[in-house]
């Protein structure tokens, strides 16, 4: 079965750590998106399970086989590199036939297997250019055709639409998804892109300075972060500083009260909410101020001030006859939110990793 478990693994560089102890179990079929800021370990703990690095701790296992020890072409696994990785001198079709080459698959086998690889990445009709006379995203596909050719029990994925523009990115991204649940791979996935991570993923993995700091679905960390730094790097989110009073009343620094959902375990920390969560509306008698308006098209963002806090707001564009479209830098507004969309966050949860 294709199943991969990281059982501890970690990777340390003399007296530096780059990776902390990473339990992971992902499930046939499954995608898994290691997300984090450069330098927090995803691209280390990405070569270790493919065998270009080898761990200093714990163990990797493919389908039930430890491979710790195993070189890159003895794991049955199909990467694909941020940079494509491409021959240049090569056609398509040898780009992607060349790791069935390597494991001495007959000729006869080695096409039928090509030309099914190019077919299920929609490019059988160009098997015969060269990588410089594709575009960005054909060469993206051919590096995916070559992945895939080799039928591996796990498919890893390297930022793989970080060199392609915002239309291709989005077009990739989706026959990328689309290839691996029809195939059923189970995939691990290393990206910083949040919005990549979310459309993809079925699961996220946030990793900073080498540790994980929450595992879930997209869901679990957007609408339910374990810490300030999950809230801060999936999607935008204000976090507001502050004391629970009773369940449902957060105390801001500056002292006034604000909702917030009802929990009786976590009293001071930070409340996170989302732009998207919170509601404006023109009020001369206003507790909050608007700093400054943005029109995004089918959306409008707005800075303001509420008791010397600054908060973002993001709400989908008023109709013209809406007196929020009359808004101006200084004028008060309501803010306001249902008290379920803000949820407080212990300070002490940003500094023990949550699974």
């Amino acid at each position: 079965m294709g199943t991969l478990l990281l059982d501890g693994v970690s990777k340390r560089y003399g007296e530096a750590t780059a990776v902390a102890r990473v339990d992971l179990d992902i499930r046939q079929g499954e995608l898994v998106a290691l997300l984090g800021p450069s330098g927090c370990g995803k691209t280390t703990t990405l070569r270790m399970v493919a065998g270009f690095i080898e761990p200093t701790a714990g163990r990797v296992v493919i389908g039930g086989r430890d491979v710790t020890r195993l070189p890159p072409h003895s794991r049955d696994t199909g990467m694909v590199f941020q940079s494509y990785a491409l021959f240049p001198h090569m056609s398509v079709a040898d780009n992607v036939g060349f790791g069935l080459e390597m494991r001495k698959v007959g000729r006869a086998e080695r096409d039928r297997r090509i030309a099914e690889a190019l077919r299920l990445v929609r490019l059988d009709a160009l098997s015969d250019r060269l990588p410089r006379q594709l575009s960005g995203g054909q060469q993206q596909r051919v590096a995916l055709a070559r992945a895939l050719v080799v039928s591996p029990a796990v498919f890893l994925l390297d930022e793989p639409l970080s060199n392609l523009d915002a239309k291709l990115r989005a077009e990739v991204g989706l026959e990328i998804r689309d290839l691996q649940k029809r195939l059923g791979l189970t995939t691990l996935m290393v990206t910083h892109d949040q919005d990549e991570a979310l459309a993809m993923a079925d699961r996220l993995v946030v990793m900073e300075h080498g540790r994980v700091l929450q595992v879930g679905s997209a869901e679990d960390l957007y609408e339910r972060p374990a810490n300030t730094f999950v809230a801060g790097f999936v999607g935008r989110c204000n976090l507001l500083a502050g004391t629970r009073e009773g369940t449902d009343v957060f105390r801001l620094a500056s002292g006034a009260a604000v909702p917030c959902a009802p929990d009786a375990t976590a009293r001071g920390g930070m409340l996170a909410i989302r732009p998207e969560r919170i509601e404006v509306a023109p009020d001369p008698a206003g507790a909050g101020r608007l700093k400054a308006l943005t029109y995004l098209g089918a959306r409008t963002e707005y800075h303001l001030e509420l008791a010397g806090e600054a908060i973002v707001a993001v709400t989908p564009t008023p109709l013209p006859d809406d007196p929020r479209r009359r808004l101006a830098a200084g004028d008060p507004v309501r803010i306001t939110w249902v008290p379920d969309a803000a949820r407080v966050i212990p300070l002490d949860s940003a500094e023990s990793p949550a699974r």
